[in-house]
């Protein structure tokens, strides 16, 4: 595997580069999750590229930046054992120049959510894989369900500045309780880890109770009393939405997510649950 570290060295390996590419763009700390992204990349291209950069510009005052897991020799070797031919760590001078003056803001599908809940992000989240998506030039990127409203967001960013990359998502790689895999669960003490699965069973009931006819109104309101229950001491959004602009939903229709995100003891964890493709009746 070929490790560069500024744009220079990159535009030299990307010129080398034959067949279909595929990148797995991350912030390191990588797990089973980023891993099974790389392994469909593989069933995708001829070559895999993978990124890993913690990007300043999506993380707000306070937030865990500075404490945000990086272990970047570990990362490297499971990303060479699992495959991958091409892997960019760029500085964020590189990212981020000396004069760098540019945003990229997705309106509409952005605004809500995370968007609320902090402001910004999402501004940081666009530009940067606008500038990783530029500068690799892959056919296809790989995105975990996991972070469902950024998925949206990359889709409706590249779909509107005509990137021609391919957004591919993979659903959400679960532990054995249902935890979705994050790099903040290493932040979780022991108990709060065990209190912390509360959060796809309370998404797991409340689809299972949607599709069954339960108001949605009522079967939101049961699980975020369910998060109360386990410990949770906030819970920013619990919500049913239209899966491709994120707007709320008060009634089963179409393509619909549950999308959550709540807080235990200092980590705030997200995750979402699909909905089946049908219409539901109200009891």
């Amino acid at each position: 595997m070929q490790i560069v570290r500024s744009s220079e060295e990159l535009a030299r390996a990307r010129s080398q580069i034959d067949g279909k590419l595929a990148l797995v763009p991350t912030m390191g700390a990588l797990h089973a999750g980023h891993m099974a992204l790389v392994d469909e990349a593989k069933r995708r291209a001829e070559q895999i590229a993978a990124t890993i950069f913690v990007n300043p510009a999506q993380f707000a005052p306070g937030e865990d930046f500075a404490r945000y897991p990086r272990r970047e020799a570990e990362d490297a070797r499971m990303l060479e054992q699992g495959g991958c031919d091409l892997l960019w760590m760029p500085s964020a001078a590189d990212i981020y120049p000396e004069g760098f003056s540019t945003s990229v803001h997705v309106a509409g599908v952005s605004d809500r959510w995370e968007g609320e809940a902090r402001p910004g992000h999402f501004d940081g989240v666009a530009t940067v894989v606008a500038k990783l998506l530029i500068s690799v030039r892959p056919d296809v990127a790989l995105f975990g369900e996991k972070d469902f409203q950024q998925l949206a967001v990359i889709r409706r960013m590249v779909a509107d500045l005509n990137i021609p990359t391919e957004i591919a998502a993979l659903p959400t790689v679960r532990e054995e309780d249902g935890l979705a895999l994050s790099s903040r669960n290493a932040y979780l003490t022991e108990d709060e880890r065990g209190r912390a699965a509360a959060l796809p069973r309370a998404l797991e009931y409340a689809r299972a109770a949607i599709l069954d006819g339960t108001p949605v109104r009522l079967a939101l309101d049961t699980g975020r009393k369910s998060l109360v229950q386990a410990g949770f001491s906030r819970i920013d959004y619990f919500a049913l939405v239209e899966s491709a602009t994120l707007e709320p939903l008060e009634a089963p229709a179409g393509d619909m997510r549950l999308i959550a995100a709540a807080v235990i003891g200092p980590t705030r964890l997200i995750d979402n649950l699909p909905l089946q493709k049908i219409l539901v009746q109200p009891r």
